[in-house]
Parts: C-alpha cells; sequence; structure tokens
C-alpha cells in the first residue's frame, strides 16, 4: 500500500493507504480488510476509474480467501499507469471501499510523478540586472 499524507487544520498530519496495482496482463492480488466476511457468500467487486467514472473491472465471486487478520483477492484488473481507481466489494451491502493506484514504478517509498519524464538544470545563479 502507497502512505498518501494529508494536511488537516494546517497542523496535523495523518496517513491513508491505498492499494497500489501495476498495469499488467498478470494476476495481482488485493489484501483487504474488510466490514464483515463469510466465506463462501458471493461478493461483486467493482472498480471504477475516478477521472471518467467509467467501469473497469465488475466480478461476482466466491473466490476471496482469507488470512487471519484480512483477506485476499487475485485476478487480472484491466488498468492504466498513473490513474486513479475506486474499488467497491458488496453482497447485498457494502464490505469494502477503497482506491487503487495503478503504477509500474518498483520503488515506492521514492515514487515520482515525474519519474523518467523531468530534468533538472545546473546553473551557476548568475542573474544580470539592469
Amino acid at each position: 500500500m502507497l502512505p498518501f499524507f494529508i494536511i488537516t487544520n494546517s497542523k496535523f498530519f495523518y496517513c491513508i493507504n491505498m492499494i497500489v496495482l501495476q498495469e499488467s496482463a498478470s494476476v495481482q492480488t488485493i489484501k483487504f480488510i474488510p466490514r464483515q466476511f463469510t466465506i463462501g457468500n458471493s461478493y461483486n467487486i467493482t472498480i471504477v476509474n475516478e477521472s471518467t467514472n467509467v467501469e473497469v473491472y465488475n466480478q461476482d465471486t466466491t473466490g476471496i480467501s482469507s488470512e487471519l487478520y484480512y483477506n485476499l483477492y487475485s485476478d487480472i484488473f484491466n488498468l492504466k499507469e498513473d490513474v486513479f481507481y475506486n474499488i467497491e466489494i458488496k453482497d447485498a451491502k457494502v464490505i469494502f471501499k477503497d482506491k487503487i493506484f495503478c503504477t509500474n514504478q518498483t520503488n515506492l517509498p521514492e515514487y515520482s510523478i515525474n519519474n523518467g519524464e523531468y530534468v533538472s538544470n545546473q546553473t551557476d545563479n548568475e542573474f544580470i540586472t539592469f
């Protein structure tokens, strides 16, 4: 999960974690802690592109497994790099909601939106004044 820091009241910081996946044709796993969960129930998993509000994944499944303190769901997700998505897992009611960020960068603590695009210029800080 990728941490994001948010300022509240210009004094306090808190951290929100989100799911980070890659743009890949391989199976990826989402780990989550649901509000409630019953093994064997059918759940609907929906992933929606946050900026276009287009549904990119919708699957009914009983394939959610349970670990000691969290649940796992694995599948191939059709996601695009540098895009935010909203995920919702529900049966009769919503049991989990979160945000997904898709990136192919592997060093997440050093994540940069300018990775490979920004070039810094060296300068000697000499200014010409008139």
